[in-house]
Formats: structure tokens, sequence, C-alpha cells
């Protein structure tokens, strides 16, 4: 069963998680744009550093992420802005993209563990599966995007 958006929203809201913004179609342009050139990078970089590659990937996700939040009328506005993204977007597609949303949060998780510690290194397979499943996310955003702005013409 899919929660009420205005019931998690106001949640969010009230635990200082997101903050109402307008709505800026502009800024949501750019974002999806800067996602997709981050798929583009990500794909590059594969055979020189694997990961760079997962870390774009990744980065295509959250922007992507972002500009779905930015689409509704919020911003992520706390310390654990990426996993807000994610719990958010995981309500917004419900369970027919619970698998995506669930590779998204794995995506995080491992990117924060590399990042911080250098015995979990990214292997090869892995950013080709990242990319994979960065480049699903940002096709299904923009398409989300662009049906719930029908009036909006969009360059992505």
């Amino acid at each position: 069963m899919k929660m009420n958006y205005e019931k998690l929203f106001n949640d969010f809201l009230n635990r200082s998680l997101i903050k109402k913004q307008e709505v800026n179609f502009l800024q949501i342009e750019k974002l999806i744009q800067r996602a997709q050139k981050d798929l583009i990078v990500a794909e590059k970089t594969l055979t020189i550093d694997e990961e760079v590659a997962y870390n774009y990937a990744y980065l295509a996700m959250l922007r992507s992420g972002r500009a779905l939040l930015f689409l509704k009328g919020y911003r992520p506005s706390d310390g654990q802005q990426h996993r807000t993204v994610i719990e958010i977007a995981q309500v917004i597609f419900g369970k027919k993209f619970e698998l995506l949303i669930e590779k998204f949060d794995k995506m995080r998780r491992k990117r924060n563990q590399f990042t911080y510690d250098p015995f979990f290194p990214v292997s090869r397979t892995e950013s080709v599966k990242a990319l994979k499943t960065a480049g699903d996310f940002v096709s299904i955003v923009s398409d989300l995007i662009k049906k719930e702005s029908p009036n909006q013409h969009f360059n992505f």
C-alpha cells in the first residue's frame, strides 16, 4: 500500500528532514542534465577507476532523486540528505520499483564505505551494475518528471 504523500511530507517536515520550496523547473532540468552527464562520466571512467565510475553513477541517482523532490515542492534539509532522498523516492515509486530503490540505498551505503575506508574497494562488476542501475533510475525519474509536468518543455 502506497503511503499518502501528504502524510509522508508532513512527517518529514516535522522531523526537519525536508523543507518546502517553490517548484523551479529550470533547477529540475539542470539536475537531470547533470545526472545524465554523470552517467557519461561514469561510463568513460569505468576502465580507468572503478570507484570513480561507481561514485558518478551514484551521484546521477542522487541528483535525479533531488530533482524528484524539487518537483514535489520540497528539498532535503538535514544532515542525512542522501538517505532522505532515497526514503522519499521509495514512497513515490512504491512497490513497482522497490528493487531499484533498494539498489540505490545499497549504493549509498557502499559509496560511504569506500569513501571512508580503503579496505572496501569497488570491483569492476559492481561499477558496471551500478551504472546500469543509475541509468534505469535517471530514465524513470526523467519520464515521471515529464509526465507530471506536461506543460513544461524539458531539454533532457
